[in-house]
């Protein structure tokens, strides 16, 4: 693993992409802000704990998803990922950065919805920790499904219109912002393709919001290593 470049990727794309770019910020918290607006309005207040949670998720899940058009921009355009595969530089290594300056470039919105947990007292210190561990862990898969879609995109024109609807099947169908039990259980199980549905009812569990479900965490984990290995795959690492 080279870790230097890790972070190296990670500082240049991610930190300074919000120092050249702090409008990039904004947007990546309209969505979710505009969510935890209408949650709050339409349940006058009662599911804002919910809508907070789902912040967190949804935020980290659209930014995460948003990276497939950077990894297709690289691949596809600039060329750069063909420099990436003739050096040391391994396909994890390359993943890995991108995931870790996402992760950087969502600092900012964490930050808020972290104020907005204290706020409302919505998360404690333990519920907090395994808040950051499954951010983390959705993170990896999330992105992993990105760098799948990339790898089988031949034009770059047809990636941001495929994030899109994306975002909205992977990010706002799933019950992120709303309870999971007011779906039936099937669906839910359905829904868990989406690495957002079983971070967000492991959540709501762990905040006391709705019954545990720790199978959602075994589903979490295994698809996450899932989607990495076959990111790993279509992510075209030998194609120069």
């Amino acid at each position: 693993m080279n870790l230097r470049f890790i972070l190296s990727m990670g500082w240049y794309y991610g930190f300074y992409s919000i120092i050249r770019g702090p409008s990039y910020v904004i947007a990546s918290l309209s969505m979710p802000m505009t969510m935890l607006f209408l949650v709050y309005m339409l349940s006058r207040g009662s599911l804002i704990s919910y809508a907070i949670i789902g912040g967190f998720i949804s935020m980290m899940s659209t930014n995460a998803l948003s990276s497939a058009g950077d990894a297709a921009f690289f691949r596809l355009e600039l060329k750069v990922q063909d420099l990436f595969v003739v050096s040391s530089i391994s396909s994890t290594d390359y993943m890995l950065g991108i995931m870790l300056s996402y992760l950087v470039f969502s600092i900012p919105g964490i930050a808020v919805y972290a104020a907005l947990s204290y706020i409302y007292k919505v998360l404690t210190p333990l519920s907090a920790l395994a808040l950051i561990a499954v951010i983390l862990i959705m993170l990896v898969s999330t992105s992993s499904i990105s760098f799948i879609l990339a790898g089988m995109l031949t034009h770059i024109r047809n990636v941001w219109g495929i994030v899109s609807i994306l975002s909205i099947v992977l990010s706002i169908i799933p019950p992120i912002f709303y309870p999971y039990t007011y779906l039936p259980k099937y669906i839910v199980y359905v829904l868990a393709l989406s690495p957002a549905t079983p971070a967000a009812v492991i959540m709501q569990g762990l905040a006391g919001l709705q019954p545990l479900q720790p199978i959602m965490a075994v589903i979490l984990v295994a698809e996450t290593v899932a989607y990495f290995m076959l990111a790993r795959k279509f992510i075209r690492w030998t194609e120069v």
